[in-house]
């Protein structure tokens, strides 16, 4: 196997990944909310409960920067901090009622455009390209 041709296919398919994600989620924030808040309501919504530094690392942004916007996340009645039973210095993140509404609603319109794209696939595509998705997740998108 070329290892570096393996490599370059997986660089051009991560792409694509981000711009079908780009394709599938324009247009679905509400106008009182930033990309970038959007974007930490999406991951709260798919890992809760998660931490600010967990948001902050995966947001690829600083941890003052992480807490400002959960802060205004928080004001805005879309997600609620809450100590952690172990660590009572730690706080975990999770969508308020208002918040897990909002993106019920995003994750909908997502799912008819991601379904919109599959159109045209047969039931046997669906159950490899299902397959393909499983693979990838055990075997490269895993989290540690």
């Amino acid at each position: 196997m070329d290892k570096t041709a393996f490599f370059q296919k997986f660089v051009a398919f991560t792409t694509a990944v981000h711009q079908v994600k780009h394709d599938l989620t324009k247009d679905l924030k509400p106008a009182d909310i930033t990309p970038v808040q959007y974007s930490i309501l999406e991951y709260i919504a798919v890992q809760q409960p998660v931490t600010l530094s967990e948001i902050s690392d995966c947001q690829h942004m600083s941890m003052p920067n992480t807490s400002r916007e959960i802060r205004k996340l928080t004001e805005k009645g879309l997600c609620e901090k809450t100590a952690v039973a172990e660590d009572q210095r730690k706080q975990s993140i999770r969508l308020t009622p208002e918040g897990k509404a909002m993106m019920d609603k995003a994750f909908a319109r997502i799912e008819a455009r991601f379904f919109h794209r599959l159109q045209g696939a047969s039931d046997e595509e669906l159950k490899t390209i299902e397959q393909a998705l499983d693979v990838l997740q055990a075997k490269v998108f895993h989290t540690e």
